[in-house]
């Protein structure tokens, strides 16, 4: 079986290398504080596409910070008895997506919830300003200020209020969320489901931002890692500040989240990723002790993976 990474064995054991800061769960608790005193002025605005079996609308809600954070709704039309809700994430860089790919799950009787990261493809923004480095990703955005200030700090809990939101609106049934994403929306996912205890089933494949230090040993900080090299290249040429460094990206490395999840989760792995290394994402699968399956494609790397959302599709229809 072809590897770019540890012999499958050693996977299945593998807890990663990147530091944990010692106040990690009390930095996520004061950021859960923080969403929960946000007033979120929601606001939801019938969408230009329509559809005869879904209502179709842009929701907008205040985020932490103050940024207005934007994501697309769907619901099935008619009566609006609770019914499950769907929360999709994207990839780094993207946005929501088209409207059509989302209405499987309404024709289920399902809504959907598909949020734009702040600063990123769509429309979402991102009112965070911050000291120092801003140069090349989400990343290493707020790593030279106050750990608070970390742009993904800020969308991680924009996935957790989103959920609140969707939960809260009275077609919904706030205990059926389920949660799914690829790359940066498998991170996400996972980040969703250990902030939201609300999640019961989610989905994430091939997570990014998991175990930086290790994507750095393995000489792969390139493509969706390349600002970890890039700042160090810039910032710190003779890694002086590279324990200090890692140990502030802890805060943001979802491997470190994975303990809180209680949801049923289902991820995909290729062995074959040199993106998103299969060791990092191992990092997170491991840490999580809810009920887990992982299922792998040892020939793909980061690429669709054959039959996997046929798959996603029946796990979620679970909810």
């Amino acid at each position: 079986m072809p590897l770019i990474d540890k012999p499958l064995s050693e996977l299945w054991l593998y807890q990663g290398i990147n530091p944990r800061p010692d106040d990690f769960d009390a930095f996520w608790d004061e950021g859960l504080a923080e969403m929960a005193a946000v007033d979120p002025q929601v606001e939801l605005r019938p969408a230009p596409f329509q559809v005869p079996h879904a209502e179709c609308f842009d929701l907008f809600f205040t985020g932490v910070g103050g940024s207005r954070v934007h994501a697309k709704y769907l619901r099935p039309k008619g009566p609006k008895e609770p019914h499950p809700a769907v929360l999709q994430f994207h990839g780094y860089s993207g946005d929501c997506g088209d409207w059509w790919d989302k209405l499987a799950y309404v024709g289920l009787g399902f809504s959907v919830a598909a949020l734009d990261c702040r600063g990123q493809g769509g429309i979402s923004e991102d009112l965070g300003a911050v000291r120092g480095n801003t140069f090349k990703g989400h990343i290493v955005r707020g790593l030279d200020d106050d750990p608070r200030k970390f742009t993904f700090r800020q969308i991680f809990l924009d996935t957790a209020q989103m959920g609140k939101i969707v939960g809260s609106f009275e077609e919904v049934d706030a205990d059926r969320l389920g949660a799914m994403g690829g790359s940066q929306g498998g991170a996400l996912t996972l980040a969703c489901a250990a902030l939201l205890p609300e999640v019961k089933l989610a989905v994430p494949v091939y997570p990014f931002l998991c175990d930086y230090q290790r994507v750095w040993e393995m000489d792969l900080a390139e493509a969706a890692y390349e600002e970890l090299k890039t700042y160090f290249r810039r910032y710190d040429p003779l890694h002086v500040r590279e324990r200090e460094i890692f140990t502030k990206l802890g805060y943001i490395d979802v491997q470190y989240l994975a303990p809180r999840i209680r949801a049923k989760v289902l991820m995909g792995c290729g062995l074959m990723d040199k993106i998103c290394p299969p060791s990092t994402q191992f990092a997170a699968y491991n840490k999580i002790t809810s009920e887990k399956e992982m299922i792998l494609y040892p020939d793909f790397g980061h690429e669709t993976l054959p039959g996997f959302s046929d798959r996603v599709f029946q796990f979620l229809a679970k909810l």
